[in-house]
């Protein structure tokens, strides 16, 4: 009797851990970003609490720098596909297939931290609402800093818009492509992971890029001068998850993941020391001989502003349906 008894507790522990093995997920996150980035740290961290907030049940595997070959501009295809459980969300390469959301909000239309601040509320709304039309779980956020952007140029000096005309100028979203057309200047997408060749090569002359992140893609070396032009308030990233991976959860490991995300935006939504920061990369670089210019005119930073609030403008009629709402959402929210 008692060897009988002993195989049957014997039989039932093995059974539990299979229970739970059974119930423990192993998820894939697409990361498009350079694992040094300050981002990517983030999303090492929500992996992390995950993993510890499950006991297990739940671990993220975090892919940098597109390792996995999704593309960014792809993220609407690859996500709710199934290629991978979550992925980093951003509008900026959303223009394809989400054009609404890609004039949510673009380079150029909130000038300060302040703004950024007060509407960023009316910005989450906006792209739960829209993702969930295309099967995407908004699981959370992550706020980039208030960025200041400048073009790194090679070869030579470049700080005024005169000078940028007759340069091959590259720039990440679409947006930028339209506001540098109604300024005369020639400029072309492409990818991060693909800059650092473009401009050793002479592919693109210049770039616009934050200072802050510069270093992450060794752009020192394969530029020569920067010079600041205009403050990127960004929208924030989402932690995007697929609908019918998410489903497949338990109660609690979406309570695990949702808590972890916010932990991410408490982290992240602050812009107290973006000052700071930002003379400290400009310091760093320097130090690995690129030369920090004076900015670009006053004139010259204005006109950017006032023609990229002309390409908001078109950008959300231009997409139709959604996108003028939103926009207008925005401005209401800003008391414009």
């Amino acid at each position: 009797m008692r060897r009988i008894l002993s195989a049957i507790a014997t039989g039932l522990a093995v059974a539990g851990l299979s229970a739970t093995s059974a119930l423990a997920e192993e998820w894939r996150f697409n990361n498009g970003l350079p694992e040094g980035r300050e981002e990517s740290k983030q999303l090492d961290m929500f992996a992390a609490d995950v993993a510890e907030l499950t006991d297990g049940g739940l671990t993220i595997d975090v892919f940098h720098g597109g390792s996995l070959n999704l593309q960014n501009n792809d993220v609407l295809r690859w996500l709710p596909g199934g290629a991978v459980e979550m992925g980093l969300v951003w509008a900026n390469y959303m223009g394809r297939d989400a054009p609404a959301l890609n004039a949510v909000l673009i380079q150029g239309s909130v000038g300060s931290s302040e703004e950024l601040l007060q509407v960023m509320p009316e910005i989450r709304g906006i792209y739960a609402e829209e993702l969930a039309e295309w099967s995407v779980v908004t699981t959370g956020f992550m706020a980039l800093p208030l960025l200041k952007a400048s073009i790194f140029c090679r070869g030579e000096p470049v700080n005024t818009l005169e000078d940028l005309k007759g340069k091959k100028l590259r720039v990440w979203s679409n947006d930028q492509v339209e506001t540098f057309r109604r300024l005369g200047v020639s400029a072309q997408i492409v990818g991060q992971t693909e800059l650092y060749v473009a401009l050793r090569t002479g592919v693109v002359d210049c770039a616009v890029y934050p200072a802050l992140f510069a270093h992450t893609i060794s752009l020192q070396e394969v530029t020569d001068y920067a010079a600041y032009l205009y403050p990127v308030a960004s929208v924030p990233y989402v932690l995007g998850a697929d609908e019918e991976a998410w489903d497949a959860l338990t109660d609690a490991q979406r309570e695990a993941v949702t808590t972890a995300a916010g932990r991410v935006w408490e982290r992240t939504n602050d812009y107290s020391d973006a000052d700071a920061k930002e003379q400290a990369a400009r310091d760093a670089l320097a130090e690995q001989g690129v030369e920090f210019l004076e900015p670009f005119p006053e004139e010259d930073r204005q006109a950017f502003l006032e023609a990229a609030s002309q390409t908001w403008k078109a950008m959300a009629e231009e997409a139709g349906g959604k996108a003028p709402e939103y926009r207008q959402r925005i401005l209401d929210t800003l008391d414009r």
